[in-house]
């Protein structure tokens, strides 16, 4: 039986970058190591994950326009204004108002140039928001950078994580409906469902009917009913699987994603590239799927002569992983996987 191939890490590829610019993108970035310090762009309140592999990837015009469709604390931001020139335009999305307060504040000197603009909303409707902000530039790239920001996991307030006991939000903004309110919404069965599809976890019904006669409001209540619900060995997987499936349905991120990728193939031009960094298999499954052939459909399109028709080339044909020492300095990289594919001309 032939072995799979396991994915590039970054320390294995070639990911010379191009020569940084001005450091006003930089403010505020933690680590003395130069390009070679995963950390040179992270903070106190979040760390990028493949930075240096990212903008390496993406960037194919240092005068272009670059959407940063997650921007969290600014990382990936501050790192493309780091290499892009002064007629260039980064464009940072993000739906967490505390999120978008501290972007513009590192990213202040930036904002001011005209080099940086910072857009409330989903990235899911993208294309509007672009257009509300009157942005008509033609778009050189797009990154997506999916899942929770190391600041969201870590503010107990937020209900990400099930260490960390506070109220069950998971809600990446401000408005909608909270996990603990999708709880009480759904039945027992309902339930099961969001977890088995959204969590891969093969005890849902189990955990769901232990859920709903609990009926948590709170992350460390809702932590302790899973416990109780499976062995003693499966614990620490089954509180992983649990609180992502609640917080994928509470963002509505899968929908989301099917939302955002095709926008991005619609306001990239000609040549711009699609960056897509995913933390579990379901983002990345179907990213991979979308940057192979412009679909979410397994089955690819082709002409009269057979040729698959797609509206990409993939720039990485496997996913790149972080590093060995990038994983040694933020755990959370490890489970990142980067995805990059340019847009062809029609």
């Amino acid at each position: 039986m032939t072995r799979p191939r396991r994915p590039r890490r970054a320390d294995r590829v070639d990911t010379a970058r191009v020569s940084p610019g001005s450091d006003v993108g930089a403010g505020g970035a933690q680590g003395t190591g130069g390009l070679g310090d995963p950390l040179r762009y992270a903070t106190t309140y979040h760390a990028p994950v493949l930075e240096a592999e990212t903008v390496a990837n993406l960037v194919t015009d240092r005068g272009g326009v670059y959407i940063d469709g997650t921007l969290g604390g600014g990382g990936h931001s501050a790192a493309l204004l780091d290499v892009l020139e002064d007629d260039a335009l980064v464009i940072g999305i993000d739906q967490d108002p505390e999120a978008l307060a501290q972007a513009r504040k590192r990213l202040e000197g930036a904002e001011a140039a005209g080099r940086f603009v910072a857009l409330e909303g989903n990235f899911g409707d993208l294309e509007g928001l672009l257009r509300r902000a009157r942005i008509t530039r033609p778009i050189n790239g797009v990154l997506l950078d999916l899942g929770v920001s190391s600041h969201q996991l870590d503010q107990a307030a937020r209900g990400f994580a099930y260490g960390k006991p506070g109220p069950l939000d998971m809600r990446m903004g401000d408005t909608g409906e909270t996990a603990a309110e999708l709880i009480a919404r759904l039945s027992a069965s309902d339930l099961a469902d969001v977890i088995y599809q959204y969590g891969e976890e093969r005890r849902s019904r189990a955990i769901a009917r232990a859920i709903k006669a609990a009926a948590p409001t709170t992350t460390d209540a809702l932590a302790d009913t899973v416990r109780s619900a499976v062995p003693t060995r499966d614990e620490l997987k089954s509180l992983a699987r649990v609180f992502q499936a609640l917080r994928i349905a509470v963002n509505r991120e899968l929908d989301v994603l099917e939302d955002v990728l095709p926008a991005a193939l619609e306001v990239l031009a000609e040549g711009g590239r699609l960056a897509v960094i995913a933390y579990h298999s379901l983002e990345d499954r179907r990213a991979k799927q979308f940057l192979k052939n412009g679909r979410f459909s397994a089955q690819v399109e082709k002409d009269t002569f057979g040729n698959p028709l797609t509206p990409f080339k993939l720039i990485t044909r496997k996913p790149i992983v972080a590093s060995d020492l990038e994983v040694e300095a933020n755990p959370r990289a490890r489970s990142a996987r980067l995805r990059v594919a340019q847009k062809l001309s029609r």
